[in-house]
C-alpha cells in the first residue's frame, strides 16, 4: 500500500507539474484583457481609435488686447508676457523647483507618523492546542530622525537649491526669448508692411510707363516691342505686390501667435511714426562679452546646475557612508475580552554601516561625478555659443547701420533717375529699356531700404537677447 501510494503521489506530482507548465505557456500568449488590440496590429499599420480622443483645449488669454486699435510694440510685449505659453511653463518648472526643496528640507525634521490598528488572530500552539481568537487594538506612534549623516542631506538640499536658482534663471531666459519673439514678429510685420506699400508705388509707375509706351505706339513712335516688355514689367510688379500681400499676412499670424494669439485673429499694430534713429552700441564688443558672462541668464542658469551636480555628486559619494538614526515608538493595546489594556514604548540608537551593497555605491558614486562633468561641459559649450552670438550680433549690427546711409542715397538716387528717365521717354528721346532699368533700380532701391532697416531691428533684438540685456545702444529711436 505504501508502494502504491508513493506510486499514486509521484503520478499525481508529474500531473501537476505538467498542468502547470502547460497552463504557464498558454498564458504567455494569452490576452484576458484585449490590450493587443488597443495598438496597430503590425508595424506597418496605422493605428485606428476605437475610443473617443479628447479634445485639444485651447489657450485662454488672460486679458483682451484692445479691439480694431493699431497696438505698439510695448503693448504687444505686455501682452505675451502673459499669454505665452512659454512664460506660463517656464514658471510653473521653477514653482516645481521650488516645491523640491522643500522636499529635500524635509529630511532634516524628525518623521512621526501615527497609526491605529485592529488585529484579531487564531493561534497554534506547537502541540498543536488551538488557542481561542483573539482580538487585539489600539493606537501607536513611531519616529525616526537621522542624528549625523556626514552632510548628505545638507549637500542634496544643496543641489535642490542650485535647481531652483537654475529654474528661477530660465524663467528670466524665458522672458527674454518671448520678447524677442515679439520684436523679430513686429518689426517683420512693419518690414511686409512696408514692402506692400512699396510693391504698389512700383505697380502704379509700372502701370503710368505702360501707359506712356501705349501712347508712343499710337503715335508711331514706339514698337509694340516697347508695349509687350512694360506689359511683363506691370506683370512682374503685380506678382511682387501678391507675393508681399501674402508674407505680410503670414508675419501677421506669427505676430498673433507669439502673443498668444490664435493665428488666424487679426491684429492691427501701430507703425513707427518716423524713420528710426539709428544708434550706436555704448559698450565695447569686450564688455559686452563680460557682461554676457555676468547678467545673461541661461549662462548663470547653467553655472547653477553645474553647481547642483556637484552637490549631488558630494551627497551620492558620502551615501555609502554611516549614519546615525535614532528610533522610538509607543502604543497601546487593548484586548476584546477581559483582559487589561497594556501599554508598550521603545527608544534606540541605530548606527547604520554599510557594508556591501554589490559595488552600487562605489558606481553612483561614479556616475554622479560623471555627471558632474557633463554639467561642466555644458556650461563650457554654452559660454563659447554665447561668445560666438554676442560676436557674431555685434559686427552685424555695425555692418548693418553703416548700410542704412547708403541705401538711403541709393534711393534718392533711383528715384530722381526713374523719373528723369520717364520724362525722357515721354518726350521722345529716351529708349524703353532705359525706362525699365530705371524703374526696376528704383523698386529694388526701396525694398534694400526696408530690407535694411528690418535688419538693423532684428539685428539689435537678437544682439539685446545674446548679451541678455536691452540698453546697449546709446540712443536707439524708434527700438525697444
Amino acid at each position: 500500500m505504501r508502494t502504491n501510494g508513493s506510486l499514486i503521489s509521484a503520478l499525481t506530482g508529474a500531473l501537476f507539474l505538467f498542468l502547470a507548465a502547460t497552463h504557464a505557456a498558454a498564458q504567455w500568449d494569452a490576452d484576458p484583457f484585449g490590450i493587443s488590440k488597443q495598438v496597430a496590429p503590425a508595424p506597418h499599420l496605422r493605428w485606428d481609435s476605437t475610443v473617443v480622443l479628447p479634445t485639444v483645449g485651447a489657450a485662454i488669454p488672460s486679458g483682451d488686447l484692445a479691439k480694431n486699435l493699431p497696438l505698439s510694440l510695448p503693448e504687444l510685449t505686455e501682452f505675451a508676457l502673459r499669454n505665452n505659453p512659454r512664460t506660463r511653463q517656464s514658471w510653473l518648472a521653477a514653482r516645481a523647483a521650488a516645491a523640491g526643496v522643500a522636499i529635500e528640507q524635509a529630511d532634516l525634521l524628525p518623521q512621526i507618523s501615527a497609526g491605529y490598528a485592529v488585529t484579531r488572530n487564531q493561534q497554534v500552539t506547537n502541540q498543536g492546542a488551538v488557542v481561542p481568537w483573539q482580538t487585539r487594538y489600539g493606537p501607536s506612534v513611531t519616529l525616526s530622525y537621522i542624528l549625523y549623516d556626514f552632510g548628505v542631506r545638507s549637500f542634496q538640499v544643496e543641489n535642490s537649491e542650485y535647481r531652483l536658482l537654475a529654474a528661477n534663471l530660465a524663467h528670466n531666459r524665458a522672458l527674454q526669448d518671448v520678447v524677442f519673439l515679439v520684436e523679430q514678429a513686429y518689426y517683420r510685420l512693419i518690414g511686409n508692411d512696408a514692402l506692400v506699400r512699396a510693391n504698389e508705388l512700383s505697380l502704379r509707375n509700372s502701370e503710368t510707363v505702360l501707359e506712356a509706351a501705349q501712347k508712343r505706339r499710337e503715335s508711331g513712335l514706339a514698337t509694340v516691342a516697347d508695349v509687350y516688355r512694360t506689359e511683363t514689367l506691370v506683370a512682374q510688379a503685380r506678382l511682387n505686390l501678391t507675393r508681399s500681400r501674402g508674407e505680410l499676412e503670414k508675419s501677421r499670424g506669427q505676430l498673433a501667435s507669439v502673443v498668444g494669439l490664435p493665428v488666424n485673429q487679426s491684429i492691427g499694430v501701430r507703425p513707427l511714426e518716423a524713420p528710426p534713429q539709428i544708434g550706436e552700441v555704448a559698450s565695447s564688443i569686450g564688455d559686452l562679452l563680460a557682461r554676457a558672462k555676468a547678467t545673461r541668464p541661461d549662462l548663470v542658469a547653467a553655472e547653477a546646475q553645474l553647481r547642483a551636480a556637484q552637490a549631488s555628486a558630494k551627497a551620492v559619494a558620502r551615501s555609502g557612508l554611516p549614519t546615525i538614526e535614532v528610533n522610538g515608538g509607543g502604543g497601546h493595546n487593548l484586548f476584546g475580552d477581559n483582559r487589561p489594556s497594556v501599554s508598550n514604548y521603545s527608544v534606540g540608537l541605530t548606527v547604520r554601516i554599510p557594508i556591501f551593497t554589490g559595488f552600487r555605491d562605489t558606481y553612483s558614486a561614479r556616475q554622479a561625478q560623471v555627471q558632474a562633468e557633463v554639467a561642466e561641459a555644458n556650461r563650457d559649450v554654452l559660454v563659447k555659443q554665447a561668445e560666438v552670438e554676442v560676436w557674431q550680433g555685434y559686427y552685424d549690427l555695425t555692418t548693418v547701420a553703416s548700410s542704412i546711409s547708403s541705401t538711403e542715397a541709393q534711393v534718392r538716387s533711383a528715384e530722381q533717375t526713374a523719373q528723369a528717365t520717364l520724362a525722357r521717354y515721354q518726350s521722345g528721346f529716351g529708349t524703353i529699356l532705359d525706362l525699365i532699368t530705371a524703374q526696376q533700380d528704383e523698386s529694388n532701391a526701396r525694398v534694400q531700404r526696408i530690407q535694411s532697416y528690418l535688419d538693423w531691428f532684428t539685428t539689435l533684438a537678437r544682439l539685446q537677447v545674446a548679451v541678455g540685456a536691452s540698453d546697449l545702444l546709446k540712443a536707439a529711436g524708434g527700438a525697444k
